[in-house]
């Protein structure tokens, strides 16, 4: 697992692009949440060829995770979704201290759908994570969610369910930023509305574009062009 993943690095050397000096001077700090040591070992590896990253911690127990972020002050939690037992009751409380990328030999849709309700801001296959994993670091550290093309696909927006009327100024805001990542909480802040008042707005929009999810939300708020596959938060 290491020489592959190790073998897999040094054929792409591009990683995150270019590093200015300044990222060099700031790494994103990860934490590795995964029982099983190989891959554990392996991510360790293929993070380690990576200037722009550094692990300042790793756990294989659910009950070490939240101290453990508090106090590695990490930016990413890398987290597997099975540790002896399922991890998603803890990605709530975890959310709310880093920004949580789920890291999962589960490929069953519901799994993913969950993890990213839950508040994950990315889910990576296990299977496909030599390939996809630096492009997801990549894409949550700027502010945006991402999530591999079957989990997409998995959760299509029901054009019948839509309403047909058009998004207002202030729902296709809201829309944007909730695909950026964002929570109730953190778009009323940003808009300086009442967190009621985001949740009354996405009730509405869910009816107008047919979605069932803030899963589903973001995927059609890429497809109708409100926030770009590039768009970073501000």
């Amino acid at each position: 697992m290491t020489a592959s993943l190790q073998r897999r690095v040094s054929n792409d050397a591009d990683g995150f692009g270019p590093t200015t000096s300044s990222q060099a001077a700031t790494p994103l700090r990860i934490v590795i949440a995964d029982d099983h040591t190989l891959f554990r070992v392996g991510l360790k590896s293929l993070l380690a060829m990576q200037p722009s990253v550094i692990v300042v911690g790793e756990t294989d127990r659910t009950r070490n995770l939240e101290p453990l972020v508090v106090e590695t002050r990490c930016d990413l939690l890398l987290l597997d979704l099975q540790m002896g037992q399922s991890s998603l009751p803890d990605i709530p409380k975890l959310a709310a201290h880093v920004k949580v990328i789920v890291v999962t030999a589960s490929e069953h849709p519901e799994d993913g759908g969950a993890a990213m309700r839950a508040g994950a801001r990315a889910v990576v296959f296990k299977r496909f994570a030599v390939e996809s994993l630096l492009e997801a670091i990549q894409a949550v550290a700027s502010g945006q969610i991402w999530m591999p093309m079957e989990l997409r696909s998995a959760h299509p927006v029901d054009r019948s369910a839509a309403d047909g009327t058009p998004l207002t100024d202030r729902e296709r805001a809201i829309v944007r930023l909730v695909a950026l990542g964002m929570r109730n909480a953190e778009v009323a802040q940003k808009l300086f509305i009442t967190e009621e008042t985001v949740k009354t707005h996405l009730n509405r929009v869910f009816q107008k574009l047919g979605v069932r999810d803030r899963v589903q939300l973001a995927i059609c708020a890429h497809r109708l062009g409100i926030v770009s596959t590039d768009e970073t938060l501000p």
